[in-house]
């Protein structure tokens, strides 16, 4: 009779123990590491967005910018590039006065990997000074020479090789 009687309030304290409110334990680690996650998306969104609206600036800023084009083995801005020059200047100094100017020269297919490096250079050397002149400051600029190894067309015509006998304008931050 002992053991039914024990038995009796062992099952009887199990079952209070079992129902007795208990303090519930929240973990907010979960919640805070997602909330930490969001800020932190939100915040690389917007830096992205900010990235892409500068990018599309600078893109734009360089649709202004007119190519510098040149006659077979010369490297002298003459005729239309002379405005051209002009007017990428005033591009230059007033709408993108914030970026540095890297100068592309190119040249065409016809002679040595080594005179085409330099017909390059002298090409974006002539465009740097007419801008220099133009009031651009000297310190915003670099030059580099693609030689015949960026070309924008590839056919073999006259036409095609005077397309790449020139100096782009790339803009950095």
């Amino acid at each position: 009779m002992k053991n039914v009687i024990l038995s009796g309030v062992v099952a009887t304290l199990l079952v209070f123990s079992g129902c007795a409110d208990k303090e519930p334990v929240v973990d907010n680690s979960d919640l805070n590491k997602q909330a930490v996650q969001e800020v932190a998306q939100t915040a690389s969104v917007a830096d992205t967005s900010s990235m892409m609206s500068e990018e599309m600036i600078r893109a734009a800023l360089e649709k202004e910018l007119a190519t510098v084009y040149f006659a077979f083995d010369k490297y002298d801005i003459v005729g239309e590039n002379k405005d051209k020059v002009s007017n990428d200047a005033s591009v230059l100094s007033s709408k993108a006065s914030a970026y540095a100017i890297k100068l592309e020269g190119n040249c065409d297919e016809w002679g040595s990997d080594e005179y085409n490096i330099a017909l390059g250079l002298k090409r974006a050397d002539a465009v740097k000074s007419a801008l220099v002149a133009e009031g651009v400051s000297e310190s915003r600029i670099s030059m580099v020479s693609y030689g015949e190894s960026n070309p924008t067309c590839t056919d073999k015509t006259q036409d095609c090789w005077s397309q790449n006998r020139r100096v782009d304008f790339k803009l950095l931050p």
